[in-house]
C-alpha cells in the first residue's frame, strides 16, 4: 500500500510505497490508480523519463507555462535527494512558498507536484535517480523555470553545480506568473 501525507502546499503529497525487499532485491509500485483517485491525484500521464545526478548537483526549480503546464509524478528510484516543490499559482494561500520533502530511492519515495508549482531538487548521495511522470509532452518554448536561489529555500549546499540555464531563470519576484489557482485545483487537496 503506498503512504500519502499531505505537503504544506496546496494539492503537494508526499508518497511512500510500501518496498519489498528480498535476496533478490526489492520491488517497488509508485503508481496506484485507485489509491490515487482516493487522494484527489490525477493519473493522466502522457509522458515518462528519468534524469541522473551526481552529488551536489541542483536541478530546477522546472516548470511548464500554458498551455503545455503539466502536473507531475517525481519518484526518486535510487539515491536520496533534498526535493522541493514551490507554488507559482496566483490567489493560491501559498503563493511564493515552498515545501521540502527528503526523498530515498531504497524507499522510492515520490512528490506529487500540481501544475503551478515548480520542482527542483539536491543530490545528496554520490548519484542519484529521478524517475518523471508527466501529463503533457514537453514543449521546449513553454519549458522554463525560476532561479533555485530566489525562493529562500535552505538548500543543503550554498554552492551546488547548476546548468547555465538553471542559472539564468528569472528570480522568483521578477517572474510574473500565468498560472491561477482554480477551483478545480483546489479539489486536489
Amino acid at each position: 500500500m503506498i503512504e500519502i501525507a499531505p505537503g504544506k502546499l496546496e494539492g503537494v503529497r508526499l508518497l511512500r510505497p510500501a518496498a519489498r525487499s528480498d535476496l533478490r532485491g526489492r520491488f517497488v509500485k509508485i503508481l496506484q490508480e485507485d489509491v490515487f483517485s482516493k487522494h484527489g491525484i490525477p493519473t493522466g500521464f502522457v509522458e515518462q523519463y528519468y534524469s541522473v545526478s551526481a552529488n551536489n548537483v541542483l536541478r530546477g526549480l522546472h516548470f511548464q507555462i500554458p498551455p503545455h503546464d503539466h502536473y507531475k509524478l517525481a519518484t526518486c528510484i535510487e539515491g536520496e535527494v533534498f526535493d522541493v516543490v514551490v507554488d507559482l499559482r496566483k490567489g493560491s494561500r501559498t503563493y511564493g512558498q515552498h515545501d521540502s520533502f527528503a526523498l530515498d530511492g531504497a524507499r522510492g519515495d515520490s512528490v506529487f507536484v500540481p501544475s503551478g508549482c515548480a520542482h527542483g531538487f539536491y543530490v545528496r548521495s554520490q548519484t542519484a535517480i529521478m524517475l518523471y511522470n508527466v501529463s503533457s509532452l514537453y514543449a521546449p518554448s513553454h519549458d522554463t523555470g525560476i532561479r533555485w536561489d530566489s525562493a529562500g529555500i535552505a538548500w543543503p549546499c550554498s554552492s551546488p553545480l547548476v546548468s547555465e540555464r538553471d542559472a539564468g531563470f528569472a528570480a522568483l519576484a521578477d517572474f510574473d506568473t500565468p498560472f491561477v489557482m482554480t477551483p478545480s485545483l483546489r479539489a486536489v487537496r
